[in-house]
């Protein structure tokens, strides 16, 4: 009787056992999704996971946006240089001439540009202010011109490409203006 009470134990055991245990493992597992839909969500990050701050999508964008906004400031650089090159051209065959030709216009057309780009660059627009001391010659003008143009160059090539420069914006109204006197004397 008593081996027979202890077979009864033995299994109830036993059946308790498997019952249980298979069960307390399932708890402890992760949920598994119950339709195919949910699977396949499980399968892939959620959308606020993937557009996360920081993700590499999100990262991808801004060293993509550091380069753009690098090469800019390096053309702004050549704009700049171009510039100083122009008023010096400029002055230099006014000197030999005393006149401007077809190509000193060329150059002030050129030179024109060139300060409106950085200008708008710089985030400035048309000044309506007259700039003061204007020139009442055209070689007086010529000359303001190639020092207004090498101010602009320095001024441009000192600021860093973060920062928005008034004085940039300033300067370049005036060789702006400056140019704009000279062809008045050349037509």
């Amino acid at each position: 009787m008593r081996n027979l009470r202890l077979d009864t134990f033995r299994i109830t055991l036993l059946v308790a056992a498997t019952i249980v245990v298979p069960a307390s493992v399932r708890s402890q597992a992760a949920p598994r999704p119950t339709t195919p839909v949910e699977a396949v969500r499980a399968d892939k990050s959620s959308p606020d996971e993937q557009h996360a701050p920081g993700s590499i999508e999100e990262e991808m964008k801004a060293k993509r946006a550091i380069k753009y906004a690098e090469s800019e400031h390096k053309n702004n650089l050549e704009k700049a240089r171009e510039v100083s090159e122009l008023g010096a051209k400029l002055q230099s065959s006014f000197i030999v001439k005393k006149s401007i030709d077809r190509d000193d216009n060329k150059h002030l057309q050129r030179l024109h540009k060139l300060a409106k780009q950085l200008r708008n660059k710089a985030g400035g627009s048309d000044s309506e202010k007259p700039i003061e001391n204007m020139p009442d010659t055209l070689e007086a003008a010529i000359c303001r011109i190639a020092e207004s143009s090498k101010s602009l160059s320095k001024l441009v090539q000192s600021t860093p490409r973060q920062v928005v420069s008034t004085a940039v914006i300033d300067e370049a109204n005036v060789l702006l203006q400056l140019i704009d006197f000279a062809r008045q004397f050349s037509r």
